[in-house]
């Protein structure tokens, strides 16, 4: 098997006011991989995934991205390697138009105007809103703003794309667009969300976390069919969906 992308080994983390936020725990993720990260609010989802690049730093165990241990000294290249879509993509488009949003990262690593120029329309062709470059981020629609959200990470050529409740608000037409456009995307992808069908659709693999420990790792579908595991970690299918885990 390939080297992991993310190797998560061993990791514990506590706030400053004593609460513990994760136990112990293992996560790999290679290549290719698509992958849903499940759980109850306050199960410690967002504290791993701050972990993933740098934002946060274990107090116990390692993170590592592609070898590369996370680290104070390393987490400027961590950040490239580890690109973060936010769930509100108005906490990442800042800049006078969805170019020049998505041309900042790629500008910032010091890259020439020709390969910036190249990856923003790789981007945005990738997401399918080439036609919006010149628009201003706050007049388009939200599903529109998570694209152009999506379109910088993108730029980065990151190894690993992490979304944090990608389809919060969006509605079902342009969910069903989402689920599509990721699915057309050749990078690797952990998903943090709450709408098990999207986790379903999109991921092949899911991990179930709660109360800061990994409770299950496999097959999206054998996961989400496990109805006693499901119960015991305050997971719900939407009414009248039923699964098999075949």
């Amino acid at each position: 098997m390939s080297e992991p992308t993310i190797a998560v080994t061993g990791v514990g983390f506590a706030y400053p006011d004593g609460t513990v936020a994760l136990r112990d725990v293992d996560l790999h993720i290679h290549p290719g991989e698509r992958v849903a990260l499940l759980g109850p609010n306050g199960a410690g989802k967002t504290s791993l995934v701050l972990h993933l690049n740098g934002i946060t730093l274990p107090q116990t165990g390692s993170v590592q991205v592609s070898g590369i241990p996370v680290t104070a000294e390393t987490v400027g290249e961590i950040r490239r390697r580890v690109g973060l879509v936010f769930q509100d993509p108005d906490d990442q488009l800042f800049m006078p138009t969805v170019r020049r949003d998505v041309a900042f990262g790629p500008l910032n690593l010091g890259l020439d105007h020709e390969a910036v120029a190249g990856r923003v329309a790789a981007a945005l062709a990738a997401v399918e809103i080439t036609e919006l470059a010149d628009r201003p981020p706050n007049h388009l629609s939200l599903g529109q703003r998570r694209r152009a959200a999506i379109a910088g990470v993108l730029a980065m050529e990151p190894e690993i794309m992490v979304l944090d409740e990608p389809t919060s608000n969006l509605d079902p037409a342009t969910r069903r667009e989402l689920a599509a456009l990721l699915l057309r995307l050749h990078v690797t992808l952990l998903v943090v969300t709450h709408d098990l069908p999207f986790a379903l659709e999109v991921c092949e693999r899911a991990v179930i976390i709660d109360h800061g420990a990994i409770v299950a790792d496999g097959p999206t579908r054998r996961l989400l069919a496990d109805g006693v595991l499901m119960a015991a970690h305050r997971l719900e299918l939407p009414y009248g969906m039923a699964l098999s885990g075949e």
